[in-house]
């Protein structure tokens, strides 16, 4: 069975935008869904997200969506799932979900949750690229050393990502996919088309 997923990131408050997204089964944001991070912006956010008419939605929190920090998210609708160094099987897929809190950045405890990826993740999502994928802006690379040391080890099939802009795209490196789905561009001023990939489950 073929699963059509599609993938967007780095919306910051500019989701009511995004018209005629295209079908799939399962619609995941990688993070960076608030410009400010204020709860109302969330609010404003889940409402949208939850009323899109998808089978199922998945999300994480960039560094942008900091007032989520630790937060526990009530009264979701069945089929959108939060995922926070977590995961969830669906349509016979594993997604594991890790955000990007300068609270956990800052500290080792990041690396930790690169460390606790399970080998059975089939995609993963993350807000922080992979070092040296999609990860370039400004002369330097922004992407995590030890989450691409990580997933050399687990291999996933997908990763889900953002932060970087200007490296809006998709690659493949050995078995798995890189999708770096900022819809937002450089300078805020476009939006990048979101990206649709079909797997196999």
């Amino acid at each position: 069975m073929i699963n059509k997923i599609l993938h967007i990131s780095d919306t910051h408050g500019c989701h009511h935008r995004l018209y005629d997204l295209p079908d799939a089964d399962i619609l995941v944001h990688s993070g960076d869904f608030t410009m400010n991070g204020s709860e109302q912006e969330v609010i404003d956010f889940l409402n949208w997200f939850c009323d899109l008419d998808y089978r199922h939605k998945i999300f994480i929190c960039g560094n942008h969506d900091n007032c989520l920090y630790e937060a526990n998210i009530d009264g979701l609708d069945a089929n959108v799932h939060y995922l926070c160094n977590s995961g969830i099987e669906l349509n016979g897929i594993y997604f594991y979900g890790i955000p990007m809190f300068m609270e956990d950045c800052i500290t080792e405890r990041q690396n930790r949750n690169y460390e606790q990826i399970p080998t059975d993740t089939d995609i993963l999502i993350t807000h922080t690229p992979a070092y040296g994928i999609l990860d370039y802006d400004d002369n330097i690379h922004y992407g995590s050393g030890e989450l691409f040391s990580r997933i050399l080890a687990v291999n996933p099939r997908l990763h889900l990502f953002g932060h970087i802009h200007s490296q809006n795209g998709i690659v493949k490196m050995n078995s798995t996919i890189f999708s770096n789905g900022a819809i937002m561009n450089a300078d805020y001023t476009n939006l990048n088309s979101p990206k649709l990939i079909e797997i196999n489950d």
